[in-house]
């Protein structure tokens, strides 16, 4: 009994240690590619398909994230007299952890699946050995623009994000509490600071490169056939947020100690 149940485990292990060194090898191989620039009409694409597509979920999703935290802090604090912090207190968190973290979960769920699709139908098809044989480094045509476009556009997301959610917290502060709207935008000025949105923007930056590192990870190590490519997209939008909640409390710990 105990001897499968070690069995197991030691596969397990094994396969994990297997994966992160595979992982490791991607990321060295990806950086050296950084040498040499891919094409920059190929990285805008992928800014475009990655990032500016992205804008309508981003908007919604921290649209109503910054209205239901502000709908619920709200009467609490009036009723401690405590009203003139409501305006800082959701700028706050919206830059320090919101924006990021949210805005990471969303790229996760949709950029993360679409490059695992993407690249993985190209695994299953051979298009990627087709590259190989036409002498073409698949990580340096794929990974790269891939990796640079997720780490400039999630910043450019956050810093809407957090437009977005400050603008949903203003709406329900002043329309549904009846906090005056100086009060709210004052207290933004007294308690935010630069710090709570540059920790945030360089959360996103390694957020960005989780999500297109095991994007691409997931998509170049896809099983053959289409139940393949479904169960390593699912894989790759798991592990991503996986990855991002736990790097964001790292990230959290050397960013505002």
């Amino acid at each position: 009994m105990l001897i499968p149940l070690l069995e197991r485990l030691g596969r397990q292990v094994i396969d994990s240690l297997e994966h992160t060194g595979q992982v490791v090898l991607l990321v060295g191989q990806t950086f050296a590619s950084l040498r040499r620039l891919p094409p920059a009409g190929h990285v805008l694409r992928q800014m475009a398909h990655l990032g500016v597509d992205s804008l309508p979920i981003v908007a919604l999703t921290m649209l109503f994230t910054g209205m239901v935290m502000t709908m619920q802090i709200a009467h609490e604090f009036i009723k401690y007299g405590a009203q003139a912090s409501v305006g800082g207190v959701v700028s706050i968190a919206v830059g320090r952890e919101l924006s990021p973290v949210l805005t990471g979960v969303v790229a996760a769920g949709r950029v993360g699946a679409a490059i695992t699709a993407e690249i993985g139908s190209m695994k299953v098809t051979e298009q990627i050995d087709a590259l190989r044989v036409m002498a073409t480094n698949p990580v340096a045509y794929l990974v790269v623009p891939r990796l640079i476009a997720c780490v400039f556009m999630l910043p450019l997301l956050v810093i809407f994000a957090d437009m977005i959610g400050t603008v949903g917290g203003y709406l329900v502060a002043t329309l549904y509490a009846g906090i005056n709207s100086f009060t709210f935008l004052q207290s933004i000025k007294v308690f935010a600071v630069v710090n709570d949105v540059t920790g945030g923007l360089i959360k996103s930056m390694f957020f960005g490169a989780i999500i297109a590192i095991v994007g691409c990870y997931k998509g170049l190590t896809t099983a053959e056939g289409a139940e393949g490519v479904g169960k390593a997209t699912t894989g790759s939008v798991v592990t991503s947020m996986i990855l991002i909640f736990i790097s964001n409390y790292f990230l959290s710990l050397i960013l505002y100690r």
